[in-house]
């Protein structure tokens, strides 16, 4: 009985983790495109949920005003998310643009950071 349980909490696993590789993948194709918009609608939802390659590539749209409208306060929470993952990159990205922040914009974004896993974790 147990091997059965497992065994569905893997297939359901391994769905979830196709359902987010395609729309990672329709959300690239569609910003390669220039379809800044159908890229945002797809990694939106898997940023909230918490994926960090779609987090990442949100704080990249916000960095550059690509379908959204230039955030570094954005850009810096979506990054900081991605890098509590483990995105080392994310992590550079963020410390790389903190650099072009005033002490205001950092908090603000660190607030909204500390909002969100606050919410996440309830």
């Amino acid at each position: 009985m147990r091997l059965i349980a497992v065994a569905v909490s893997l297939s359901a696993l391994l769905l979830v983790s196709a359902g987010y590789a395609q729309g990672l993948k329709k959300g690239l194709t569609a910003y390669k495109q220039g379809d800044y918009a159908a890229a945002l609608k797809e990694w939106r939802p898997l940023a909230e949920s918490g994926h960090a390659g779609a987090q990442y590539n949100l704080g990249f749209n916000y960095v550059q005003g690509k379908g959204v409208e230039k955030s570094l306060v954005e850009a810096y929470f979506w990054f900081e998310l991605a890098a509590r993952q483990g995105k080392g990159i994310a992590r550079q990205l963020r410390d790389g643009i903190s650099n072009k922040m005033t002490s205001e914009e950092i908090g603000q974004a660190r607030a909204k950071v500390k909002a969100w896993l606050s919410e996440k974790t309830k």
